[in-house]
């Protein structure tokens, strides 16, 4: 079925990958924009589990597909599957947009710059930070805190072998994921998909009792709004950070990569707030 307001027939398709996707607001922001300046392309959802990866990418090369979005948990296992990488794909180590360059298939990572642009925005700068998990949005999240200036980062996750990876990429400080309660930062980032709606929701990644240490927190889910974790930084008195700003610049970059036009952004970002306080995720 076409979404509603786009042409009969797109030109151009695009789409995201990833597993779930039933939370992804990714179809709706992209398709408003395509509408709102008059462009004829389709942006669908294509959830994909880990093992179909590698055969989407071959038809994707085959098919007149001209651009995709990468989510959990695809980023870093696509890196392989591309021709070239941007710099900040290389620096990341993860990919979250894929694209054509002349005939081959590149990967970059517009993850980065959204990370950064609500920190930039409200003049954030910690000393130091905590960031729980070591998955794609992490790698994003660290890279943006050191091109910020951060100079001491801790990461805290359940795989040692993770964390021994990201030591030698990054140079962060490895903590296993029970003791991330004994860390003393600044700042609190959640990359990890614990309290985004559906079957992580009702879960926080961090004891609210230990929430008053932070300055900031910043929660890399954008849906719900306001998560378990926000909610409760809130109460103990931090400054909070939705995933909001850097879900709608982090499409932004996509969508300027894909058709070189400007994403409303401010426009763009109204529309997810109206989707998420209707609580209507696009499915």
């Amino acid at each position: 079925m076409t979404p509603e307001g786009l042409a009969s027939i797109p030109e151009k398709l695009f789409g995201i990958i990833g597993y779930p996707l039933a939370h992804s607001l990714s179809p709706r922001i992209h398709n408003q924009a395509f509408r709102r300046l008059g462009l004829p392309c389709v942006y669908l959802s294509w959830p994909l589990q880990a093992d179909a990866v590698e055969a989407f990418l071959q038809a994707l090369r085959l098919l007149p597909i001209s651009g995709c979005s990468v989510t959990i948990p695809h980023k870093r296992s696509v890196v392989a599957l591309c021709d070239g990488l941007t710099e900040w794909a290389a620096r990341t180590g993860a990919v979250n947009t894929l694209y054509w360059n002349k005939e081959k298939l590149f990967g970059d990572n517009t993850d980065c710059t959204g990370f950064m642009a609500p920190l930039q925005e409200q003049g954030a700068c910690p000393a130091s930070a905590l960031v729980l998990g070591t998955g794609g949005a992490a790698l994003a999240g660290i890279t943006g805190l050191q091109a910020l200036g951060v100079q001491e980062i801790t990461v805290a996750g359940r795989n040692p072998r993770d964390l021994q990876d990201l030591q030698e990429h990054f140079s962060i400080n490895p903590v296993d994921w029970e003791d991330r309660t004994e860390i003393k930062a600044e700042m609190l980032v959640n990359s990890t998909p614990l309290g985004m709606a559906g079957q992580w929701e009702a879960a926080s990644p961090y004891p609210g009792e230990h929430l008053g240490r932070f300055r900031w927190v910043y929660d890399l889910v954008y849906n719900p709004l306001w998560t378990h974790l926000l909610s409760e930084a809130r109460e103990a008195g931090c400054t909070c950070i939705s995933g909001l700003d850097m879900f709608v610049m982090q499409a932004a970059g996509q969508f300027l990569l894909w058709t070189g036009r400007h994403m409303p952004a401010a426009l763009a970002k109204q529309w997810v707030l109206q989707e998420l306080l209707n609580h209507k995720p696009n499915l």
